[in-house]
């Protein structure tokens, strides 16, 4: 940098104000500051008032284009003591604790031992040493569990390592892993898959799929030959558009029929929650897994459906058995306390006793939930179309004849 800088501080200021608009940078650090020491030398910094120290102190920025705060800093060291040194590096160095020889102790531990985990890896490092003495653990008898994981990661370690670890497969992240939050509101829907048993020389038989809402518990069940690509996604879409509200979460267990990228991709394009029970929450999917025993076990019980009949069972579901659950059968809607001490009962009260549909009707700005090609007035019929006895006359009635149907389709095979 050049050392030629205006006679005066008045000629600074002109400097200044004409320069105002350059951006200039120091090339290197050993003659910016030679140049910042020569600077403050021919302008008596130290002699300078408050207003004319400002001034060089913003002429130096400027021509080096340091901050104020590093400029401010180089001149304080230039006051204390008449020069501005360049400070060496020092690079910080930590003391090593464990050695190159522990490393490899260590290591043949985890050899020997396949690798156990870390708090397990630290026990018999405290058990070499103060059990049976071996005073070459003095130091790893010390040594932490997370500092034992580090280790491990080094390339002294791995040299004398015998154990590798396989490439895991990519891990499913599809799915939210969470118990619905209806918040009072219905779309938040339960889904769970029933097997309806296999024959005696181990063809399968068929797969009942059943759908509960959990605030009105509106309920719809359709019967596959089998659980696949083929057969579950279209009977998705059909089942999906036939609530009469808008559907917003759909919640599964972790099976693979409804968690893989299929069922996700539909329920992506309908603009629908996907999410799965937690681990260790049996409760997450409870309300479905109660209506498989009390709706579909009870009509159907645990006898052998040839998958073939599916068709038949599946225009039985439509037909009677899900009108009659909707329209017909009431549920128990369970009216929550909490004591003083924070624990929750369950009370059934008869006045809690609804049909879905009319659970549906009870909520507040009901409407407001509704497909927009849905309405109340299009759904009431099918309440009066039969009394609730009368339909379920007529459901047993029809359940016989299927039943009589795969009896005889059972037998001649």
């Amino acid at each position: 940098m050049s050392h030629q800088h205006p006679a005066t501080v008045a000629a600074l200021a002109a400097f200044m104000e004409s320069s105002k608009d350059l951006h200039m940078e120091a090339l290197d650090r050993p003659s910016a500051y030679s140049w910042i020491a020569v600077t403050l030398q021919h302008f008596t910094y130290y002699k300078l008032n408050k207003q004319h120290k400002g001034l060089v102190t913003r002429y130096v920025c400027h021509m080096t284009g340091y901050s104020p705060a590093q400029t401010k800093r180089l001149i304080a060291q230039w006051v204390r003591h008449g020069r501005i040194h360049v400070a060496p590096y020092k690079r910080t160095v930590f003391a090593t604790r464990y050695t190159l020889e522990d490393i490899a102790l260590l290591a043949a531990v985890d050899n020997a031992h396949d690798r156990l985990s870390g708090p397990a890896t630290k026990k018999i490092l405290e058990r070499e040493y103060q059990l049976y003495h071996d005073e070459a653990y003095l130091r790893l008898q010390h040594i932490s569990v997370g500092h034992i994981y580090n280790l491990r990661h080094t390339d002294r370690y791995r040299q004398h390592s015998h154990l590798f670890s396989y490439t895991s497969g990519p891990k499913n992240t599809l799915g939210q892993r969470a118990k619905p939050v209806p918040g009072g509101k219905p779309g938040y829907i339960r889904v769970d898959s029933v097997h309806q048993g296999d024959a005696p020389d181990g063809t399968k038989g068929v797969y009942l799929i059943n759908f509960v809402d959990e605030v009105t518990q509106w309920e719809l069940v359709a019967c596959v030959p089998q659980i696949s690509e083929r057969y579950v996604k279209p009977m998705l879409q059909t089942l999906l558009a036939q609530f009469p509200f808008v559907v917003i979460e759909f919640h599964a267990d972790n099976g693979s029929e409804y968690i893989n990228r299929i069922i996700v991709d539909l329920l992506q394009r309908l603009h629908i929650h996907l999410s799965k029970s937690r681990p260790r929450r049996h409760n997450d999917n409870a309300l479905v897994e109660t209506k498989n025993g009390s709706v579909i076990r009870k009509h159907l019980g645990y006898s052998h459906i040839p998958a073939s009949c599916a068709g038949l069972v599946n225009d039985w579901c439509q037909q009677w058995l899900n009108p009659y659950l909707n329209y017909h059968r009431p549920c128990g809607f369970a009216t929550t306390t909490v004591s003083a001490k924070g624990k929750q009962t369950k009370h059934y009260d008869l006045d809690d006793y609804q049909t879905p549909f009319d659970k549906l009707q009870s909520l507040d700005n009901a409407l407001q939930y509704l497909q927009p090609n849905v309405s109340f007035a299009s759904l009431t019929p099918l309440v009066y179309t039969m009394s609730d006895t009368s339909w379920a006359e007529q459901l047993q009635v029809h359940k016989d004849s299927m039943f009589a149907v795969i009896h005889q389709q059972v037998n001649t095979t």
